[in-house]
């Protein structure tokens, strides 16, 4: 009888031991899928704010490549406006022709 408690006795020890090696390997395994979401979870997040940011910077460029460009086109017609206001001017007499003195103006984009 002695040799049975013993026996049983081993053999609860060893289940105990099983279920706490069990426990720290689930522990263990929690931690390392918690800290591997985290990781994921942190990636995508940097993932979207350079997203965004690199949406946000093209938007920009394009927006000044916009305004640069209507800036130039505006230019050009405030010009052929004066060219063709010094031509109705000159031809109705108003002044002569070499009275008339074109001044060069600097582009809009110089100073930058």
């Amino acid at each position: 009888m002695d040799a049975l408690k013993k026996g049983f006795s081993i053999a609860k020890e060893g289940v105990v031991a099983a279920a706490e090696k069990t426990k720290a390997g689930v522990e263990e395994a929690a931690a390392k899928t918690k800290e591997g979401v985290m990781y994921v979870g942190t990636k995508t997040k940097e993932g979207v704010a350079t997203s965004v940011n690199t949406v946000a910077q093209k938007t920009t460029d394009q927006a000044n490549l916009m305004s640069d460009t209507a800036v130039a086109g505006a230019n050009q017609v405030s010009e052929k406006a004066v060219e063709g206001l010094e031509s109705v001017v000159a031809s109705a007499g108003l002044v002569k022709s070499g009275e008339l003195k074109h001044e060069e103006q600097p582009p809009a984009d110089a100073g930058q």
